[in-house]
């Protein structure tokens, strides 16, 4: 992948919003659209285990997006031994490749910081019946 300016969009937020940076050639409302793609991409895709998606569950920690419209992902597990866990990195990043725009993707499968339940949003924790 490129090493160009990247704009690194905040997924922790139902809604993302793009963070602005300095010297980004893609415009604020491709950033934006291609932000709001991306969580629709990922919320597509579930861990066969818990009825949640993957962004709800919180298991997408950040994703960069660099001025030729690749795109970087880092995210986790809800445990290191998930027996999908090479699988669920593919199904990521093909939901991905799905956005319009995107060039290329990459899916970083990190454990640090852990995940724990604290990271699932508010829709997850109703689904699951958490509250």
């Amino acid at each position: 992948m490129d090493k160009k300016v990247r704009d690194t969009i905040d997924i922790s937020a139902p809604v993302m919003a793009a963070e602005e940076s300095s010297g980004s050639a893609l415009p604020k409302e491709e950033l934006d659209r291609l932000t709001e793609d991306l969580i629709a991409a990922f919320k597509s895709v579930y861990d066969p285990e818990i009825p949640v998606d993957v962004y709800e569950l919180g298991l997408i920690y950040k994703v960069d997006v660099s001025d030729d419209r690749d795109v970087d992902v880092d995210m986790t597990l809800t445990a290191p031994g998930c027996p999908v866990a090479e699988d669920m990195v593919i199904w990521v990043e093909n939901a991905a490749r799905s956005v319009q725009g995107v060039r290329d993707v990459k899916v970083n499968l990190i454990f640090e910081p852990p995940w724990d339940p604290s990271r699932m949003s508010d829709v997850a924790r109703l689904e699951l019946n958490m509250f």
